[in-house]
């Protein structure tokens, strides 16, 4: 029978390693620096070469200590995971998720949601952060993120929960100078600039019938990366606006705006629910994903024939 890896040699070697020091791997891990030491060299004989370079006053890795390192941590990660969920299979979910998510989405329809989720997981604290930018999740230390975007090809899990349409959208004050039949019957010192993302730069319209194409820069006097600042601008008849459905629903419903081109499409947005890369989700994690993934994916301006 084939003998079982040093598993706890490994995950005391990642200890030291990131602490820098036996002494700082004994006092977190509360053993004594003996200990550390007899289990880094009982790893060391098995493997057959040293994994530190010790000094009496310095302790660095070895060639083999820094090629090992990466595979040893996520080693360490994934068996903390591995038992905080065991641990919590059996009970309701607790702890902390931390979420980001951009801000004008967060105000409208997170916000809502946030009392529902905290009185159905009582166990579980939200901590909330809304910006539009882009945040590293695993340098930030967030448990997820919400974005808004074709994702491209990276390390993060990502689970799509719908899609939705973008618009054309001015006010009615602003359609009664002409409503344009074309995109280029649109002033281009009338479309006000989103420069944020996926919205950010051209405009790129298909027409639905004849597959024509066309591509239109915004000049307009306002470039913002806030969709409110965008639409408060647009309604007050200042000029056109390019925005998700998510954003200008309740406007198109009252008639604060208005489509235009309307046999014309843009490109769909994915709405996303991102997480970093591992493969073990806690259940507190588990839980607001499916709780937000549930909830979203009924609200009543996604694409239902293409959500996921």
């Amino acid at each position: 029978m084939p003998f079982l890896p040093d598993l706890e040699g490994w995950a005391v070697f990642a200890r030291v390693a990131d602490s820098g020091s036996f002494a700082g791997a004994a006092e977190e891990l509360g053993l004594s620096r003996a200990t550390i030491s007899k289990i880094i060299a009982r790893l060391e004989g098995r493997i057959g070469a040293p994994l530190f370079n010790r000094t009496s006053r310095r302790l660095s890795l070895t060639e083999v200590g820094r090629a090992s390192l990466e595979r040893a941590l996520s080693m360490l990660e994934q068996a903390q995971g591995l038992e905080e969920n065991a641990r919590s299979s059996s009970a309701a979910p607790r702890g902390l998720v931390r979420i980001s998510a951009p801000v004008s989405f967060g105000l409208m329809h997170l916000k809502p949601l946030i009392p529902q989720l905290l009185a159905e997981h009582p166990g579980i604290d939200i901590d909330l952060r809304l910006d539009d930018a882009v945040v590293d999740l695993v340098a930030g230390g967030y448990d997820m993120a919400i974005r808004i975007a074709q994702m491209p090809d990276s390390g993060l899990r990502v689970r799509r929960i719908a899609q939705m349409q973008m618009k054309i959208v001015a006010a009615p004050s602003l359609l009664e100078r002409g409503t344009p039949e074309h995109p280029r019957d649109l002033d281009m010192a009338l479309c006000l600039g989103y420069g944020h993302g996926t919205m950010a730069g051209r405009w790129r319209l298909r027409h639905e019938s004849t597959g024509e194409e066309a591509s239109l820069l915004p000049e307009g006097r306002l470039r913002t990366n806030n969709g409110d600042v965008l639409l408060e601008a647009a309604r007050s008849g200042q000029g056109f606006a390019l925005a998700p459905d998510f954003l200008i629903w309740n406007d198109l419903m009252s008639g604060a705006l208005v489509p235009v081109l309307t046999d014309w499409s843009l490109p769909l947005l994915d709405l996303n629910i991102v997480l970093p890369p591992s493969l073990l989700r806690p259940a507190r994690i588990a839980a607001v994903a499916s709780f937000l993934t549930g909830q979203l994916s009924k609200c009543c301006w996604i694409v239902r024939d293409k959500a996921a």
